[in-house]
């Protein structure tokens, strides 16, 4: 099944999406992902009541409201919002899929005290179809893609993998 660090993954790096994929979880010794945790946890405290977590099974959204029909989603940076964007509509793509309607999304980023709206359009509900595809092939693939150097890698959990 594909998981939302799946689609955060293919639009980051298919090396890391390979890899996660085969279960080498690396972010659980990355103090940087641990940060980015605890901020999602210690911000908006006083909106606790309203948001429940969403237990899909395969899925787990952190911060969901029912009446609203809103997913939030927390980062602690803007860095890399392309692949966040990506994960909250592929919550909204699933959420629909499973007969709730008229979900929508919100991204926020507390350090900068910014967020940023989420929606779901039918030309984004087709290349989700489209990212799908490619990461069956290319989590199928026999070896792990190639390197692919880019900005991020210097900050990310897998470094040490790729670089040493």
């Amino acid at each position: 099944m594909i998981s939302a660090s799946h689609i955060t993954y293919y639009h980051l790096c298919h090396r890391k999406l390979w890899l996660h994929h085969r279960g080498m979880r690396q972010e659980d010794n990355s103090a940087a992902v641990g940060e980015g945790k605890l901020i999602g946890k210690q911000s908006y405290a006083h909106r606790a009541s309203r948001w429940r977590e969403l237990n899909l099974g395969f899925l787990k959204i952190d911060h969901f409201d029912p009446r609203e029909k809103l997913v939030r989603e927390v980062k602690k940076s803007p860095k890399l919002e392309h692949a966040h964007v990506a994960q909250v509509q592929y919550y909204l793509y699933l959420l629909e899929k499973a007969g709730i309607d008229g979900v929508q999304g919100i991204l926020e980023y507390p350090k900068q005290r910014r967020s940023r709206t989420v929606t779901l359009t039918d030309e984004i509900r087709q290349d989700i179809q489209g990212w799908e595809a490619e990461i069956e092939r290319i989590v199928k693939q026999d070896h792990c893609p190639a390197l692919v150097k880019k900005a991020y890698c210097q900050n990310c959990a897998y470094r040490d993998f790729c670089f040493v």
